[in-house]
């Protein structure tokens, strides 16, 4: 399930993964799994603030202000133990305290922007003197800052997926299998005791064997008289309809009917000639069409001029053949 989710964050399939990341939060809070996929709850809710980074109105934290690339920074800064490339966490958060405030200048709101710089001066600083170089970018309006346009939106993503691909490489899904085998290995425990169980009361069986004969034999007496009442043949058996033969009746017909059927076909057979006869005619101004397009793309051109023109669902080869019998009328050069 937390594989699916990385690939659906790949694909950038927002409505997918918004399913998917429902029902693997509703897995991880079963009694069993509870506490057990803490970190990777905590990566789904990071992905999830990334995948609605620039939707400003998406609202992850009580407070409405904060967007969701603030509340995944905030993530972020807890996920530091999860990340084997000191680099790249760096990176990772530059970007996202770039991108607070870039998606807010593309969107022409500068007040979320120096919000966006209180809170993450507030909440979790700025390394070295981004936050001077940030706050002289919303001052200014300057929107295609080179610091902006270096770490895009897009740069983040694919810094995103990196980081999922070094996860997903240290640390595989297979804790469903250790479960599985944990279960497998519990089951043939029971069925070893179950063993144990079977053999004790095999011993006890054989001992009660000689006193339950005898009780046997004289209870088979008075079972054989009432055997016999039940009768063993089956009188009625059930088929399936596919088993059953067919039955067919044959019986001459009238005179009267002979005839009935025959009318009833020969109409239906003028009926269909009719239809097959009936044939669209040109018309002065579908010739008209098919001499303008002719002029204007050339000859041999047919779908062009099906596409200027509405010949009243006509092919190209029905274009062609008009055009011939024009030619022999000497309509057209």
């Amino acid at each position: 399930m937390f594989v699916s989710l990385c690939r659906r964050f790949k694909e950038g399939k927002l409505d997918e993964f918004n399913e998917t990341r429902s029902t693997f939060k509703a897995i991880s809070q079963s009694p069993p799994l509870k506490g057990k996929l803490r970190t990777k709850k905590m990566i789904c809710d990071f992905l999830a603030r990334v995948m609605h980074g620039k939707q400003l109105d998406v609202q992850f934290e009580e407070d409405a202000r904060v967007m969701p690339l603030l509340s995944a920074a905030k993530i972020w800064s807890k996920l530091e133990d999860t990340v084997a490339d000191e680099s790249l966490f760096k990176t990772m958060n530059i970007l996202l305290l770039v991108q607070s405030v870039a998606v807010c200048m593309e969107k022409g709101q500068r007040s979320s922007a120096y919000f966006a710089l209180k809170w993450l001066e507030n909440n979790l600083g700025f390394p070295q003197n981004l936050g001077v170089k940030l706050s002289r970018i919303v001052t200014q309006k300057e929107t295609y800052h080179p610091l902006l346009v270096s770490f895009s939106f897009n740069r983040l993503l694919e810094t995103v997926q990196s980081y999922l691909d070094a996860y997903l490489e240290k640390n595989p899904s297979d804790y469903l299998l250790k479960e599985a085998t944990k279960v497998a290995q519990s089951s043939q425990n029971m069925e070893g005791l179950e063993d144990e169980v079977t053999r004790d009361n095999s011993l006890s069986d054989t001992a009660n064997e000689s006193t339950g004969d005898r009780k046997k034999k004289e209870n088979t007496v008075c079972l054989r008289t009432k055997r016999k009442l039940l009768s063993t043949k089956i009188t009625d058996v059930w088929k399936p309809d596919t088993c059953k033969k067919p039955f067919v009746s044959v019986r001459r017909l009238s005179e009267i009917e002979l005839s009935q059927i025959t009318s009833e076909t020969s109409m239906d057979t003028s009926k269909t000639e009719k239809k097959t006869k009936t044939r669209k005619k040109w018309t002065p101004q579908l010739d008209k069409y098919l001499k303008d397009g002719v002029k204007r793309h050339g000859l041999g051109k047919w779908s062009r001029i099906l596409m200027d023109y509405d010949f009243e669902g006509r092919s190209g080869t029905m274009l062609k053949d008009r055009w011939r019998v024009l030619m022999r009328a000497h309509k057209v050069g």
